[in-house]
């Protein structure tokens, strides 16, 4: 059963444990300004919320979020209030069980162009987790006859275009402290040896974050797997990681650290580490060329001297 009408944002409640971000980026921007002059064209999809008063958005958020950041534009020396009309957004209203509505919240927000490791990892765990109740409620309420359908994880893996090992690898992800999973979605660490860390307890995880934060390094693939290997064993703790991480890597050349804190004063605070280090480098390379102008320059006159 479906409907559509206009709701007041106020009245809308987003999706429990809602894994993906809304960002205020240029595409929000772009989005905020369409909605600022034409209105939110597409409707955002909404349930009653099962929790109380109001809707739960399904599928609809960076709307919702933009048509709010809209609205709430000021303009110098003018006060406008909004009529009715105008402060509502239109929704189509279903009516769903609570894992199509998880699975439906996932689908819509999956086809996002940018999509974080982190959000990918909890939207999948979401996905899967609502999959495998519906496979158990479907078990125990059809008769066993025909072919043995496909397992949960094999059909996310196909609706998703991803292998079932890849899938495992994502969700291994929601077990990540914060802080550690923020730096893999910052590329501060690789896919690959997050998923090895993920693996170390949660003390270990503030651990090691800590040791990574003073030494201003992060671990290696081969690195994070010993440290695995050893949280299996029992015998990780913070002086086990200082001499892992302390070890210089297999192409690892001699490095010069310079702390973070010392150099962060002198960039914007929106610049990403890559862009930091591109700019370093450039700035390095002036400072290399000029210093080569200044050899020959120096050069050149102690010839024109010795004549």
């Amino acid at each position: 059963m479906e409907e559509i009408k206009s709701i007041r944002i106020s009245e809308l409640k987003d999706f429990k444990n809602h894994p993906f971000h809304v960002q205020q980026d240029m595409e929000m921007c772009a989005l905020m300004k369409s909605i600022e002059d034409e209105g939110v064209i597409v409707p955002l999809l909404v349930r009653p919320n099962p929790d109380g008063e109001g809707y739960e958005v399904i599928a609809g958020h960076r709307r919702k979020a933009a048509a709010l950041w809209a609205g709430l534009t000021e303009v110098p020396a003018v006060i406008r209030e909004l009529d009715d009309n105008q402060a509502k957004v239109p929704v189509i209203i279903r009516y769903m069980l609570e894992e199509d509505a998880i699975i439906s919240m996932v689908d819509a927000n999956l086809q996002r162009e940018r999509i974080s490791p982190s959000e990918k990892a909890f939207a999948y765990k979401m996905k899967l987790e609502a999959m495998n109740r519906q496979g158990r409620k479907a078990d125990i309420t059809s008769a066993q006859v025909g072919p043995k359908p496909e397992r949960s994880n094999e059909l996310l893996a196909k609706q998703v275009g991803e292998s079932v090992a890849q899938i495992k690898r994502y969700i291994r992800l929601t077990y990540l402290i914060p802080k550690i999973l923020q730096m893999v979605d910052e590329e501060k660490i690789a896919f690959t040896i997050a998923v090895e860390l993920s693996y170390l307890t949660e003390e270990e995880q503030y651990e090691l974050h800590a040791v990574m934060d003073m030494e201003q390094c992060t671990p290696s693939l081969s690195q994070a797997n010993r440290m695995k290997r050893i949280s299996q064993s029992g015998g990780l703790d913070m002086d086990a990681m200082y001499v892992i991480l302390e070890e210089e890597k297999p192409n690892q050349r001699e490095q010069i650290k310079i702390r973070a804190d010392k150099l962060s004063q002198y960039f914007p605070s929106d610049y990403t580490p890559k862009q930091k280090v591109e700019l370093i480098e450039k700035l390095v390379k002036e400072w290399h060329d000029h210093q080569q102008q200044l050899d020959v320059a120096e050069k050149s006159r102690k010839r024109g001297n010795a004549r």
